[in-house]
């Protein structure tokens, strides 16, 4: 049973689009809680590419990163695959060393130009995230600026106009950018059990990843945040965003 809603909770997240581009600094990223509602809209028809920054090779202590950044990449693949997603595709920056700039301004304007998405999905970028008093990833907290700039960018055709000489065109068609995951939500997606599961079910994927954090149980902790969110929601399941307005 769908429980009272909070007169203070977020607002249902417009669903009136068609293409999305869900772009993160690592594998693993859109999986604590995005994949969900990426679920939700691939099977309302919706087409969703994931685009990640790094390969992740330098996020697990003992793989060393010329063998953990395949080993990752295959995950996501597999991962992406659970919920739909049409394609993977990797950027290829430094895991670990991300860092505001140009050139991430001008991977990303690209891939924004070339996919030509209504909508970005990507995870929080704030210093914490919700509960929490861990200094947040810095590959994250950089990522999500670069994003949110790109974004006007890719508008701009006077912005890397040498991406324009490739038969790329300006694309001012982003109408907003949704961050998973971020203290200070804004609105929500309603899930079903169906698509809870299917997110389950792609961080089930990042198995090499998930043996490295000891004790962590990602059933109990997607399906604990899936409900908690929906009671601010109003809904019986449901993931949170913050949303930017392009």
């Amino acid at each position: 049973m769908a429980q009272t809603k909070d007169s203070n909770a977020p607002r249902p997240l417009p669903e009136d689009w068609d293409r999305a581009l869900a772009v993160v600094a690592h594998p693993d990223d859109l999986e604590f809680g995005a994949s969900s509602a990426i679920a939700r809209w691939t099977g309302q028809g919706k087409d969703v590419v994931e685009l990640m920054a790094t390969r992740g090779e330098a996020g697990i202590d003992t793989i060393a990163p010329h063998e953990c950044g395949p080993l990752r990449v295959a995950e996501q693949r597999a991962s992406a695959a659970e919920v739909g997603a049409r394609d993977v595709e990797f950027l290829d920056f430094p895991d670990g060393t991300l860092e505001y700039g140009l050139p991430l301004r001008r991977a990303l304007a690209e891939a924004i130009r070339r996919h030509r998405p209504e909508v970005l999905v990507s995870i929080n970028f704030r210093e914490a995230f919700p509960g929490g008093t861990s200094f947040n990833h810095a590959d994250h907290r950089v990522l999500g600026p670069a994003l949110l700039d790109a974004v006007r960018d890719a508008a701009n055709r006077w912005v890397f106009a040498d991406q324009l000489d490739g038969g790329l065109r300006p694309w001012a068609g982003v109408r907003f950018a949704a961050f998973g995951a971020s203290p200070r939500p804004t609105h929500y997606v309603e899930l079903s059990e169906a698509d809870l599961a299917a997110g389950i079910a792609s961080l089930d994927r990042h198995g090499v990843y998930l043996a490295h954090l000891e004790g962590f149980d990602q059933k109990a902790f997607l399906s604990t945040a899936a409900r908690e969110a929906g009671g601010r929601a109003g809904t019986a399941l449901a993931t949170e965003f913050e949303v930017f307005d392009t």
